[in-house]
């Protein structure tokens, strides 16, 4: 399958997790309640090929970032304020953050 990468749009509920490849083609998309066995369940068919794994540092990402590291996965922190804002695009929601 090649090279994956996850992100994750996490809020104080559920999250949108995005999975993609290397040609940005994506491969997983769905929103997941805020339960582990629910996202490392989602993660595991893609983890030998996920080289990583983004999550925004929102007010509430150390779980989240806490579960993935403890079961292997390679975890990357994003700075929101250092991501580029959204400039053109038409849709702005959980899954195009998720994907951006």
């Amino acid at each position: 399958m090649g090279k994956l990468y996850g992100a994750f749009d996490l809020h104080s509920s559920n999250n949108y997790l995005g999975i993609s490849d290397e040609e940005d083609r994506r491969v997983y998309k769905r929103r997941l309640p805020n339960r582990p066995d629910v996202i490392l369940a989602a993660l595991e068919p893609y983890r030998q090929e996920l080289v990583g794994i983004v999550v925004e540092s929102t007010v509430n990402w150390y779980w989240l970032v806490d579960l993935l590291m403890g079961n292997g996965y390679p975890v990357h922190l994003a700075n929101p304020c250092g991501i580029q804002k959204y400039r053109g695009l038409k849709h702005i929601d959980d899954q195009h953050d998720a994907f951006w």
